[in-house]
């Protein structure tokens, strides 16, 4: 399949490819800056699991979740990118707003808690672990 294809398929919404001419590059970034801010939705509904991103309430069917701050933010990153994985890079830049320098567990140990709380009594399970790739937050089956 041609690259242009694969990678719209896989979720890009431009592409450049080399060598290109400095001008194109220019107009491109100042196209998507002018497209303005993406919709986000304030509330996610997945497999059961809903998360109200104003009030920052988490249930799952119908059971009231207490989460700590950043495990609530892992999770709504994780359910704003549902269905894609998402590297441990991608989460903690998101999430901690910095890039770790060298190995580090956090994003490993923040997964396993909220494992504990939305998936370890629930069926399906929502998080999904991709080896050597990531995280993902799907009501599908990862098999």
């Amino acid at each position: 399949m041609d690259d242009k294809v694969k990678n719209f398929k896989a979720g890009a919404d431009d592409y450049l490819t080399k060598p290109f001419a400095f001008a194109e590059l220019l107009i491109r970034v100042e196209a998507l800056l002018n497209r303005g801010p993406e919709y986000q939705p304030n509330y996610f509904c997945i497999g059961g699991l809903e998360i109200n991103r104003i009030s920052h309430q988490v249930k799952r069917n119908g059971i009231t979740i207490k989460l700590t701050a950043k495990e609530y933010a892992v999770l709504e990153y994780l359910a704003a990118n549902a269905g894609r994985v998402l590297t441990r890079r991608m989460i903690m830049e998101h999430v901690w707003d910095q890039s770790f320098e060298g190995l580090t567990n956090i994003v490993d140990v923040y997964i396993r808690q909220l494992r504990a709380k939305i998936d370890e009594t629930f069926h399906p399970k929502l998080i999904h672990t991709f080896r050597k790739a990531g995280y993902s937050l799907s009501d599908e089956d990862q098999k």
